[in-house]
């Protein structure tokens, strides 16, 4: 049997029986027994079975064979919303390549900005009244401390609007390269100031005679933590690329309302730069699955063509399938090894496409 034939497809079992065809040799001479084209799925082994294959066009090349999906590297990512809200602006577009970390879409954040400049008013006001009063000079250097990691996370919070702001402008064309990339560099500083002043005030509070805070220094505390709370809420009114990639689907539109729900999916995305075969291996062939191993797959989306590849991945440890037959089903066929296969070239295949893998 080739796997060259556009009928065949991998199932799960092999059927009980084999058709066979008696081409006579002459009038009453011997026979030669060929394989007639089925829709069966076989193996090497199995046609070892018994059954002795003397046409050269009848030979097997592969030992097992798999269905899957067609995915890109990263796999598909689907983003959500983290709370209820309105959208307020979708800044991709369909086809669109994101860096991680910028900006997809953007909920309503009047009301979260608005808690945010409250919350650093109050903290200015606590810090005025903490400084007029005379303190311990035992917690000066805690106090510096914790005032330069305030600081730092202030600067590192506006260094990333920055950097979503100049994001944008290039996408829109009022902005440049040189620009995004110093303000990412802004960014990169900022990440280290804040490191290095959080190790400062480790450092600090772990000295044993540190006395305890008094009345004003909690209360500037506590207002630097409504500060954090509310900087938190502003940001899950931005809807980040959680990695880098290609946007794939954007069902999300300015003015609708969306909610955390993992059935309400605003955009895909998928790093394009490899596109792979997630197959599912059946248990019983498992052995034959080898990283490294070249693969030829094959889609019925382009009938009568093969794409190479090798085997990249290996699961540890065998799950349920999850892609859904395409013959019958038996109930003891529930026990599957996901293998990824990386495909070689620049495949006309497009993510989510079923396509079936042969194992050589």
């Amino acid at each position: 049997m080739s796997t060259n034939g556009n009928n065949q497809r991998p199932k799960r079992r092999l059927l009980s029986k084999i058709f066979v065809v008696v081409a006579a040799a002459g009038a009453g001479g011997l026979g030669t027994i060929e394989l007639a084209k089925t829709d069966l799925f076989t193996s090497k082994a199995d046609a070892s079975d018994g059954l002795k294959i003397e046409n050269a066009s009848a030979r097997i090349d592969w030992v097992a064979a798999a269905p899957g999906r067609i995915e890109p590297k990263s796999g598909l990512v689907r983003v959500g919303a983290a709370l209820l809200g309105r959208i307020s602006e979708v800044t991709v577009k369909l086809n669109d390549k994101v860096e991680e970390g910028e900006l997809l879409i953007r909920l309503d954040d009047d009301e979260a900005r608005a808690r945010l400049q409250a919350a650093e008013t109050e903290v200015a006001s606590r810090k005025r009244e903490r400084d007029a009063q005379p303190l311990d000079r035992a917690r000066d250097e805690l106090r510096k401390a914790e005032d330069d990691v305030f600081s730092a996370e202030r600067a590192l919070t506006n260094a990333r609007f920055a950097l979503e702001f100049e994001l944008q402008a290039q996408r829109q064309g009022t902005g440049s390269a040189d620009r995004v990339a110093d303000a990412r560099q802004d960014v990169e500083r900022a990440k280290e100031k804040l490191q290095n002043e959080r190790s400062s005030y480790a450092t600090a509070q772990a000295k044993s005679d540190i006395p305890a805070p008094n009345r004003l220094e909690s209360a500037l505390q506590a207002a630097r933590s409504d500060v954090q709370v509310a900087e938190a809420l502003l940001e899950k009114t931005r809807i980040r690329a959680p990695v880098a990639g290609t946007i794939l689907q954007l069902p999300a539109k300015a003015g609708e309302m969306v909610a955390p729900s993992p059935d309400q999916i605003l955009a895909v995305l998928g790093d394009m730069s490899v596109v792979r075969l997630k197959a599912e291996v059946d248990e019983i062939d498992v052995s034959k699955i080898k990283l490294g191993g070249k693969v030829v797959v094959k889609s019925n989306a382009y009938p009568g063509k093969e794409f190479e590849g090798v085997v990249a991945e290996l699961a540890p440890s065998l799950t349920s399938p999850q892609f859904a037959l395409r013959g019958a089903r038996r109930p003891m066929d529930v026990e599957v090894l996901a293998v990824t296969v990386d495909l070689s070239g620049n495949p006309p295949l497009l993510p989510g496409m079923r396509a079936d893998a042969f194992f050589k």
